[in-house]
């Protein structure tokens, strides 16, 4: 009896001895295991001295360690899910400074067109299955830039596939081109008076080339389409999220968006349905004594918002986009008409500095676009107002686009402790900047690099649906400075693998306050990171640009898979 109770008490012990071997015990006191422990991998953490690791542990939503294979897999639990990424590259979570959308909608779709042929073609199929009395309308989310002839469909090509039916061609969110018909519809003749910060412009025997540029726009009330319900708008929302997050987006920042729109994915974050980390700017018309009276009975503040979703301040604008960006000097000929046009100054400088001067005093932190070095020159002085009441340095007010800074703008954005919104238009659209502001003008776009050395802070993103919406194309774009259709561009201007992604990480989280709990990977900031199949920073550049994303994570949890990424075991 003795010797088979020392025979079990002996078994019992050995296997104690066993299972302590293979599962760590929670000691008293010690940190909860983590749920899931990734292992190696390249992790770049993007921290301050761009150190790797093998692989990262994460409870919750957080990151609680980061280092050598070894010492992190040691962390788990006997619930701790353990992911082999057989060698693939992770980084933080991507973002997007300067997204309205991703594009598509029910217009015509020209996104897929590669010649003007392709464009009418497109149109001429929609006209021939309109309805009478319908208005033929595009999406916006192509460029003329993606065309062979490198130009836009005009009048009088319109005219050929739709002559009776009203045509608007949208492109991009600064220019119309319509038909004959949509002219008529909308009594636009040569006799109409050109808008304050718009233009109405025509070929050269001075006849109408259906074309209007920025607030020209206004003549034009395109029809409504079916209003859409609350629950269309979260579901089109959610659609959209779950687009981005396929090409590593973990958070965007939405530029000029309603009021409408906040609340609405307020409602999806309330619900547990917003994936996206989603900061969102306002925009909002009309004089201060109307701005100010909106911002009153809408009981929104500058503080709004939580670590999922927040406001980040007040949109502006000065001037237009590739057509209408308002320079020192003239455009290129035919564009500058005789040495006449710089582009176009659609907010006068008084206007621009009361609002400005408003948004100060009421607490709220600007950002406003400006593509031309004279509507910089406008906001630096619009600023400078507002400062002047009560100053901005610190609460880090910003410009977006700033595609023309010059030297002299350098000090003048330090002093007011500016940061910068910047975005790779020169990517798509670097012929048609060729042709409207000549080479020295296009090549200079986007200045990143100038900007770095002079260091003033920056960010990176698309301004999708104008530029498409691939993060990694940004880091690719300026780190080659290569071009869709015309080749490398403005070369003086490329920055390093390790500047390019900080621009679409870390630096985001500059924007709203939040650079201390994002942005890199380390123990105690937000779980966001993207799994990549290759090493971003040493793969040949053209690989960049063509990489796909295997895994995207937002706060803990995967909100992407590539169909690749499932096959991956998991202990």
């Amino acid at each position: 009896m003795y010797r088979t109770r020392f025979i079990v008490a002996t078994l019992a012990a050995v296997l104690l001895v066993l299972f302590a071997s293979v599962v760590p015990a929670q000691r008293p006191g010690a940190a909860p295991a983590p749920d899931v422990v990734y292992y190696n991998a390249k992790v770049v953490t993007v921290d301050d001295q761009f150190s790797y690791a093998q692989a990262v542990a994460i409870r919750g939503d957080t990151f609680t360690a980061v280092g050598a294979n070894e010492s992190v897999r040691r962390l788990a639990g006997p619930n701790t899910r353990q992911v082999d990424l057989r060698g693939m590259t992770v980084v933080p979570g991507l973002t997007d400074n300067h997204l309205h959308n991703a594009g598509g909608g029910p217009g015509v779709d020209l996104s897929h067109a590669r010649t003007v042929a392709d464009v009418l073609a497109a149109v001429g199929d929609r006209v021939r299955r309109a309805e009478p009395g319908e208005v033929v309308i595009s999406n916006s989310d192509w460029h003329e830039a993606q065309l062979k002839e490198q130009r836009l469909p005009l009048r009088r090509d319109l005219d050929t596939v739709a002559p009776m039916t009203p045509v608007v061609i949208v492109r991009g969110g600064h220019e119309y081109v319509l038909n004959s018909a949509a002219l008529a519809k909308w009594h636009v003749t040569k006799a109409t008076l050109q808008p304050a910060g718009g233009r109405i412009t025509r070929y050269p025997d001075g006849e109408l080339n259906g074309e209007l540029v920025d607030t020209a726009k206004s003549l034009v009330t395109l029809p409504a389409g079916t209003p859409r319900t609350l629950e269309e708008r979260i579901q089109d929302q959610i659609t959209e999220y779950n687009t981005l997050h396929a090409v590593g987006l973990t958070a965007v920042r939405h530029p000029g968006d309603s009021i409408d729109n906040y609340r609405m994915r307020k409602e999806m974050e309330r619900r547990g349905l917003l994936s996206m980390r989603v900061t969102q700017l306002l925009r909002l018309g009309g004089a201060p004594a109307a701005i100010e009276q909106t911002l009153k009975s809408s009981g929104l503040s500058p503080t709004d918002g939580d670590a999922l979703l927040r406001l980040g301040g007040m949109k502006m604008g000065v001037d237009g986009g590739f057509e209408g960006g308002f320079m020192r000097d003239p455009y290129e000929e035919p564009y500058g008409e005789g040495g006449t046009f710089r582009g176009l100054q659609t907010t006068p400088q008084r206007q621009f500095n009361e609002t400005v001067r408003l948004y100060n005093r009421l607490g709220w932190r600007v950002f406003t676009h400006a593509v031309g070095d004279a509507a910089i020159d406008e906001v630096l002085a619009g600023y400078e107002a507002a400062n002047a009441d009560a100053s901005i340095v610190g609460k880090r007010w910003g410009i977006e686009h700033a595609f023309i800074g010059r030297a002299d703008h350098l000090p003048r954005m330090k002093n007011l402790g500016l940061f910068l919104s910047l975005q790779d238009h020169l990517y798509l659209a670097g012929p048609s900047l060729v042709n409207y502001w000549g080479r020295q003008r296009a090549f200079l776009t986007t200045p990143v690099k100038m900007y770095l050395d002079a260091g003033l802070p920056v960010s990176g993103g698309t301004d999708s649906s104008v530029v498409p919406y691939s993060p990694l194309w940004v880091i690719y774009h300026f780190v080659t400075r290569d071009t869709i259709s015309g080749g490398p561009m403005g070369v003086d201007q490329q920055i390093s693998r390790e500047d390019a992604l900080r621009m679409v990480t870390r630096n985001h989280w500059y924007l709203t306050f939040e650079e201390n709990s994002k942005g890199i990977i380390a123990p105690g900031r937000a779980a966001d990171m993207v799994v990549l199949p290759e090493d971003i920073m040493t793969v040949p550049a053209k690989r960049i640009e063509q990489m796909r994303v295997m895994m995207t994570m937002v706060g803990g949890k995967v909100v992407y898979r590539d169909a690749d990424f499932r096959t991956i075991s998991t202990e």
